[in-house]
């Protein structure tokens, strides 16, 4: 008894294991010798002008494996509740493009086939594949079921708003094109917590279905507005016994049938995380994938927030570090008056950096969307600098920085980002060391290892006389470095010269990014 007890308290406090030390972030033999780098391959508008997205996503895979990139996180896959959906209106999770429901058979995205062939495809260069698993709501029943339900506050959803009433809520799933195939399940108004929408009166509000049965909001949810259960359209019940095992079966399913090996989670902050763990947990046990690649979206720029999350989540995934994105944005928009040196503080890559999941920008951030955040040109490349060549966090890269688009892409910017991304495949290895200048200077040393020779980058975000004006940062890239000359990467112009104690004074034009690497014998002719 007193050895089970030890045991149990020694369980209890044991540290839990930073996901990017054990989970998959590509291919084994990819990573020998490489940096793990992931791309999300979409932008919420796109749309290719003549081949469907999964046949771009499959003409692009030679170039992405080329440019380093080692997993893809692709847009969700399920059929949506409209034709052009993104799936994020996720209407059957089992359709993957191939049954005549909602008014198409493919998706968004294209067919079944054409995914199944992209992932081949994929996994042929080396590249491992992330599914976006929507799994805090569904959108676009096939028809609508009457029961009680109270309405709350839009601002405290545990605040009734009017009395309990009979509604009619869109709650019944029946599949009529795919039928019994893959999954048996039928949803229905007890597997839903709540619904946005009462067709009985035509009246859009926040229902708690009250129903016989029915347990309320659950408590493990984010608590902001009270209660952060409900997120929109109509709210899953993860704590019903059937919900829970066709999400699981889902889980497993998903990854043998497109051979992905891992996953993107959306919305954490509204799904039970009781549940989400065991999901986790119960996935990776089913499909033997002890090493299966998981990143958690917890939108929020407080860390103070995101810590709890963290710590309940025992090491089963990383998170986005979406406060390192909110101090990117907030430098874009303060531009000068921004302190560079404090660019990392209160960041999950600050405080963990082996549970963080490190971006500039994605679909949501956009201009125009739900969680507009966009960081502006005037600081993209320097943002790009620190999460692809610093050497603490896992980089996501954003399609639509890279690839022509109407949502904000820019030329110069995306060849400025293709030249960083070279940067960390060539250079980006070794320990970091910071050189926190000033205010509207800093740098950091790379150091090399045993087989890549590291590189100085130097960032700034000074405005005034950016033209002209030139930074001057005196660091130390190594003694096994002296009396090498390094060369300028992002220009093609500039040397420096490394003394006997492996100083050089290295320089950058301001509001600008430089990267310096050490001149190869055949480039000094």
């Amino acid at each position: 008894m007193f050895a089970k007890l030890i045991s149990w308290i020694a369980e209890a406090f044991q540290a839990a294991p930073a996901p990017l030390t054990y989970m998959r972030l590509g291919p084994a033999e990819r990573l020998k010798d490489a940096n793990p780098l992931m791309i999300q391959f979409f932008t919420w508008d796109c749309l290719h002008p003549s081949l469907s997205w999964w046949k771009h996503f499959e003409a692009e895979i030679p170039r992405l494996a080329e440019l380093g990139v080692t997993q893809v996180w692709l847009p969700p896959p399920n059929k949506a509740a409209e034709p052009k959906g993104r799936g994020y209106d996720a209407y059957d999770l089992w359709d993957l493009g191939e049954f005549d429901q909602k008014g198409t058979i493919k998706t968004r995205w294209g067919t079944r086939e054409e995914l199944l062939q992209a992932c081949k495809v994929a996994k042929e260069h080396g590249i491992d594949i992330l599914i976006d698993a929507v799994l805090n709501h569904k959108l676009g029943a096939d028809h609508v079921e009457t029961f009680q339900a109270v309405p709350v506050q839009a601002e405290n959803r545990l605040k009734t708003a009017g009395p309990a009433r009979e509604i009619q809520g869109w709650t019944a799933f029946d599949y009529p094109g795919r039928g019994d195939k893959y999954s048996e399940m039928r949803w229905s108004r007890e597997h839903f917590t709540g619904v946005d929408w009462d067709h009985k009166t035509k009246t859009k509000a926040i229902y708690r279905i009250t129903a016989p049965g029915h347990r309320g909001w659950s408590k493990n949810v984010d608590s902001e507005l009270g209660n952060y259960d409900f997120l929109l359209g109509i709210d899953i019940d993860h704590r019903h016994a059937a919900v829970k095992e066709d999400l699981i079966s889902w889980g497993k399913w998903i990854l043998e049938t497109t051979g992905a090996n891992g996953f993107r989670l959306d919305a954490i902050k509204h799904i039970d995380r009781k549940f989400m763990l065991h999901w986790i947990q119960e996935t990776r046990r089913r499909s033997e994938m002890k090493d299966m690649f998981v990143v958690s979206e917890y939108w929020s720029g407080n860390l103070k927030l995101i810590m709890p999350y963290i710590r309940a989540f025992k090491g089963e995934t990383a998170f986005f570090d979406v406060p390192l994105h909110m101090n990117f944005n907030q430098a874009s928009r303060e531009r000068t008056r921004y302190d560079l040196r404090r660019i990392l503080q209160n960041t999950i890559v600050g405080t963990k950096p082996d549970d963080a999941v490190t971006f500039v920008d994605n679909h949501d951030t956009v201009e125009g969307q739900s969680l507009e955040s966009w960081v502006g040109d005037n600081f993209k490349i320097q943002a790009y600098a620190i999460i692809l060549l610093r050497g603490h966090g896992y980089p996501c890269l954003f399609y639509g920085d890279l690839y022509p688009n109407k949502e904000g892409y820019n030329e110069n910017t995306a060849r400025n980002i293709y030249l960083l991304i070279e940067a960390r495949k060539n250079f980006a290895f070794g320990p970091t060391e910071d050189y926190l200048a000033e205010k509207n200077c800093i740098g950091f040393v790379r150091k090399g290892n045993a087989t890549h020779q590291g590189c100085a980058v130097i960032l700034s975000n000074r405005d005034e006389g950016s033209s002209t004006y030139v930074h001057e940062l005196r660091m130390n890239v190594g003694i096994q470095n002296a009396g090498m000359t390094f060369k300028s990467h992002m220009t093609q112009h500039g040397r420096v010269e490394i003394d006997a104690a492996g100083w050089g004074a290295f320089s950058c034009f301001a509001n600008n990014v430089q990267v310096w690497s050490k001149l190869e014998e055949d480039e000094s002719a």
